[in-house]
């Protein structure tokens, strides 16, 4: 509870007219007496979809082979704590009070954004927890973000580009997203590029010409291949065949991939085959195609009906997880629930799964007051020609579902928020 007191008050301290700027960080910073710069071996993720994936398959490798690792990752699903993780484990409640009443005094109510101010507090507490390797998710965007505070990294990874946080965009098109992700990467360091788009792979390459940093590029430095119980994994050090990891859906395997090739190619570290093989098989990831295979949301369905839970929010990574739920046995039906905060593409994201789901069941985000009202979304989806229609409750939607078909797999989707709540409810 106190813990929530302290993040309420932060909540408060920036005046949403404000424009975006590094400078309330950069000032808080140097108050805090730089911190930013006694933090080495860092490494920024920036993207649009697959940052946590590629996160945590690279904190399980590093990890495995013996490498301590500071994480920073956004957002939490079901505790604050999960952004701050130090050295093999997540910070106490009692650390992180102090650690975020230590930066509030500091901070001495002046104006800043409650994402920069949590920022400086993980800054803060990675420069006195010290580990091998620190990695630092951006936010929305990167040129500024309170992530771009550092004068130097080993590397920059840049994960899947697409449509997306449209309302932090002058003109929210795909080049303008490129520009803000890629354009301030730091230069003397190396740069990874996951697989992308053509269209936008040419954008990226376009916006870190003149980066003086050593690029590796999927497709031309590294790739992969997907075989019957595993893949074949190849860059310019060498092949390595590999069990599938431990994440549902094939485009993990390129977001494994993409940890495997920064793991192997940062000279600060020594990772072998047999460390590789290890890790992915034990990735940890929760609402990304996540089975909900027990709990108590299991006592409103059929032992034969499978619940799915993943925080895709963009059409980007709708059309990631409608390849995967093509996969799916096609003998049983999919029921789309759908929960999405109000600034989303809510038509584009819906039109991808058109065909493959049968029907939408739209529900309102609990404990959100920005969401997209379920009416209004069941009305989209009716457009977009998928059979649609609204329920009250988490639950309600999953024993209706049932009741209908005892088969079925139960799809939740829409947001981080909305996962957060159905895997809270089944706790």
């Amino acid at each position: 509870m106190k813990i929530q007191k302290i993040l309420k008050r932060l909540l408060q301290l920036h005046p949403k007219s404000e424009p975006s700027t590094l400078d309330r960080i950069k000032r808080l910073l140097k108050d805090l007496n730089s911190p930013e710069s006694k933090i080495s071996n860092l490494i920024q993720v920036v993207g649009t979809n697959s940052k946590h994936s590629l996160i945590v398959s690279a904190r399980e490798i590093f990890e495995t082979a013996g490498y301590t690792c500071n994480l920073n990752i956004s957002p939490s699903l079901r505790k604050f704590n999960e952004r701050y993780y130090f050295s093999g484990k997540y910070i106490s409640d009692d650390e992180l009070y102090d650690l975020l009443t230590e930066v509030e005094l500091v901070n001495n109510n002046k104006s800043i954004s409650f994402h920069e101010i949590i920022t400086a507090a993980w800054i803060l507490h990675a420069s006195r927890k010290i580990a091998a390797i620190n990695i630092m998710e951006a936010g929305a965007l990167f040129r500024l973000d309170s992530s771009n505070v550092f004068q130097k990294n080993i590397c920059s990874v840049i994960m899947p580009i697409g449509i997306d946080h449209l309302d932090f965009l002058k003109k929210g098109t795909i080049d303008e997203i490129v520009y803000e992700k890629c354009s301030h990467l730091l230069n003397n360091s190396k740069i990874f590029v996951s697989e992308q788009k053509n269209n936008v792979l040419e954008k990226i390459k376009k916006n870190i010409a003149n980066n003086s940093s050593k690029k590796f590029i999927f497709g031309k430095d590294y790739i992969y291949k997907k075989k019957n119980n595993g893949f074949l994994y190849k860059d310019k050090l060498g092949k390595i065949n590999l069990p599938l990891p431990n994440l549902l859906g094939d485009f993990q395997i390129s977001n494994v991939s993409t940890a495997i090739v920064v793991a192997r190619n940062l000279d600060q570290f020594k990772i072998d085959e047999s460390h590789i093989k290890k890790a992915i098989i034990k990735i940890r990831s929760e609402a990304r195609l996540q089975n909900i295979t027990q709990g108590k949301l299991r006592k409103y369905v059929s032992e034969n009906n499978q619940i799915i839970v993943d925080g895709a929010h963009n059409p980007l990574a709708a059309s990631a997880i409608n390849k995967y739920l093509k996969t799916l046995n096609k003998e049983k039906k999919i029921y789309l629930v759908l929960g999405m905060m109000l600034t989303k593409q809510h038509k584009e994201f819906i039109q991808v799964l058109k065909g493959t789901v049968n029907s939408l069941i739209a529900l309102d985000i609990p404990n959100q007051t920005n969401f997209i009202e379920k009416e209004e979304l069941s009305k989209i989806a009716k457009s977009c020609g998928i059979p649609s229609k609204t329920e009250n409750s988490i639950e309600d939607a999953l024993k209706n579902i049932s009741n209908e078909d005892k088969n079925a797999i139960i799809f939740f989707t829409g947001s981080f928020y909305f996962a957060s709540e159905i895997l809270d409810l089944n706790n």
